[in-house]
C-alpha cells in the first residue's frame, strides 16, 4: 500500500510531504521532501533507517526508530520537539503498512 502526507507545520510556514510505500505489509519505504534543513537531515536520517518495520514500530517492547531519530535530530538542532512532522512520518509508515485507515488528522489552533 502507499501513503501520502502534506504537512503545513504551522507558524515555521515549512510545508512538508511524506510518501510511505510497503509490498509487503510490514517493511515501509519513506520519502520525505521539505525546504526545512531539520527536516531534510531528518530525512537522511530516516533514509538509513530504511525500510521500517511498521510492527516494530507500532510494538511497546520498542522503541520507535522513527521517533528516537527525530528526537535525535531534533534536541541536536535546538529545535522544538513538538514538530508535527515526525508523527505524521508514523502516521504514514500505519497506513502504508495497513495498520490505520487514511484519515485526517486536525489541530485547531487558538491562544484563547
Amino acid at each position: 500500500m502507499n501513503a501520502k502526507i502534506k504537512v503545513d507545520a504551522g507558524i515555521c510556514g515549512f510545508k512538508t510531504i511524506i510518501t510511505a510505500s510497503s509490498e509487503d505489509n510490514m517493511h515501509v519505504d519513506l520519502k520525505v521532501v521539505s525546504p526545512c534543513e531539520t527536516i531534510k537531515e531528518l530525512a537522511s536520517c530516516y533514509k538509513e533507517k530504511t525500510p521500517v518495520n511498521a510492527y516494530q514500530e507500532l510494538s511497546p517492547q520498542n522503541e520507535s526508530v522513527i521517533m528516537a531519530a527525530s528526537r535525535s535530530v531534533l534536541i541536536k538542532k535546538g529545535c522544538c520537539e513538538a514538530c508535527v512532522v515526525p508523527a505524521a512520518v508514523c502516521k504514514a509508515i500505519h497506513i502504508a503498512a495497513g495498520l490505520a485507515l487514511p484519515r485526517d488528522v486536525v489541530f485547531e489552533v487558538s491562544g484563547e
